[in-house]
Formats: C-alpha cells, sequence, structure tokens
C-alpha cells in the first residue's frame, strides 16, 4: 500500500463523525470496547465495526487485556496524515502551528 492509499484510508475513516467522537473519547487515554460502546446510542456490533475501520487505517491500536480489548490512539499517525495533507494544502500554518502552539512554546515571534 502507498503512503496516498494509507492516507485516503485515514481521511475516510475520519469522514464519520462517530469514528471522530471515539478518536476525541481516546485522547484521554486507552478504554476498554465496551467503555467505548457505553457512550454511544447505538448497537455494539456498529461501534466495533467503526473500531475496525479506526484500527484498519491505523489510527488506533490494539491490545488484549484478559477478555478486553483495549483501544489507544494512534497519535503519531493520526498527526502524520493530517500534517501531510496539510504542508501540502497550506505550509504556512504548519510553520505557525509548529512555533506557537507546541506545547511548551513561548509564544515564539509574540
Amino acid at each position: 500500500m502507498t503512503d496516498a492509499q494509507a492516507e485516503a484510508g485515514a481521511f475516510r475513516a475520519l469522514a464519520d463523525p462517530t469514528r471522530r467522537q471515539i478518536l476525541e473519547d481516546l485522547r484521554g487515554g486507552e478504554l476498554a470496547a465496551g467503555e467505548i460502546a457505553a457512550r454511544f446510542a447505538i448497537s455494539a456490533p456498529s461501534i466495533s465495526r467503526h473500531l475496525g475501520v479506526l484500527k484498519g487505517a491505523g489510527l488506533v491500536t490494539e491490545r488484549r487485556e484478559g477478555n478486553r480489548i483495549i483501544y489507544a490512539l494512534a497519535e503519531e499517525r493520526l498527526a502524520t496524515c493530517v500534517g501531510r495533507f496539510l504542508s501540502a494544502v497550506c505550509p504556512e500554518q504548519i510553520v505557525l502551528r509548529h512555533t506557537k502552539w507546541r506545547p511548551g512554546a513561548q509564544n515564539e515571534g509574540s
């Protein structure tokens, strides 16, 4: 699979609001599949399919803990896909993001 195909898969995964919400929920740390499903008013099998799409796109990772599946946000992969797209579309904004909004940055340029 080429980088372009992988990135297309990531953007297809990001197109769904439920999947974006799952990613936001995982921003706070790992969650078990059941914990994720409990946050939505849709069936557990539907959430499982959404998680499968996110995993297939490389946006989440999973690990087994006993009989539970624990999911985590694949931050680096998400940042790489979105960052590569943004750097092609609006490279000036990427420079600003890295200098102004970087955690711990001292408001460089202000």
